[in-house]
């Protein structure tokens, strides 16, 4: 079964949503993120992926205080990005609460770093955050798109150790038109080893249906909760 993971994102200490990572195009859902994630935890839901964008945008942790709140008030389990750069901000994170950490442009600027996470904390506490667009993987708060591919850019980090990848297809990304299936397909049958989890696009339960029957093994879902478009409820039949 496929396993559902609301999303959180946090610019200035409240919960939003940007369209495809656009830091002028978001839209504030709660003034305090904790009472998101209250209401997933009272719905059954048990995983949060919180993004501290602040930290995205300026290379440091920094709505830790947030993602401790949030540990200590949910229990949840809680993967958590943004801003991870330093050894120190890895410490922070997991100090505050994380379960894993998602690391996305120091797994392009600074492989060398990552190996050594991997070593340090394991596979199972350090997520490959591959956010894409047009195949090609994006760093720095999506505004830098580099040339790596996709394909390669997994299967490098796969043969070090990588185990848990959340594919984000930014051109999808809070826009409400559907995931790109196709490439969950292409991704899914290259990295059959691999614990895939889809994100950016997913609007409506048949979204999630598609993408369980594609074989992700979890999905993340944004605005389409906040807007209503897919609801808790429709939720529970995925939850074991």
């Amino acid at each position: 079964m496929i396993e559902i993971i609301p999303a959180i994102d946090i610019i200035e200490g409240r919960c939003v949503r940007l369209s495809k990572g656009d830091f002028t195009r978001q839209t504030i859902y709660y003034e305090d993120p904790l009472e998101a994630a209250l209401i997933f935890r009272d719905h059954g839901l048990k995983r949060l992926h919180l993004v501290d964008l602040d930290g995205a945008r300026s290379g440091r942790i920094i709505n830790h205080g947030i993602l401790e709140k949030i540990s200590k008030k949910t229990g949840m389990i809680i993967d958590f990005g943004g801003g991870l750069k330093q050894d120190t901000d890895v410490e922070i994170a997991f100090r505050s609460g994380a379960a894993m950490i998602t690391v996305g442009t120091i797994a392009v600027r600074n492989p060398v770093t990552v190996k050594r996470w991997l070593r340090k904390y394991g596979p199972e506490k350090i997520i490959l955050g591959a956010d894409f667009n047009n195949g090609k993987i994006a760093v720095n708060a999506w505004r830098d798109r580099t040339r790596h591919d996709i394909f390669q850019f997994i299967s490098q980090y796969k043969m070090v150790g990588i185990r848990n990848v959340i594919c984000t297809d930014i051109s999808r990304d809070g826009m409400m038109q559907g995931p790109s299936i196709d490439y969950y397909k292409k991704l899914r049958d290259w990295f059959g080893d691999i614990r895939l989890i889809a994100s950016g696009g997913i609007t409506t339960p048949s979204d999630i249906d598609e993408l369980d029957r594609t074989g992700m093994d979890g999905v993340i879902i944004g605005r389409a909760i906040y807007e209503q478009t897919i609801k808790l409820d429709d939720l529970k039949k995925y939850l074991t």
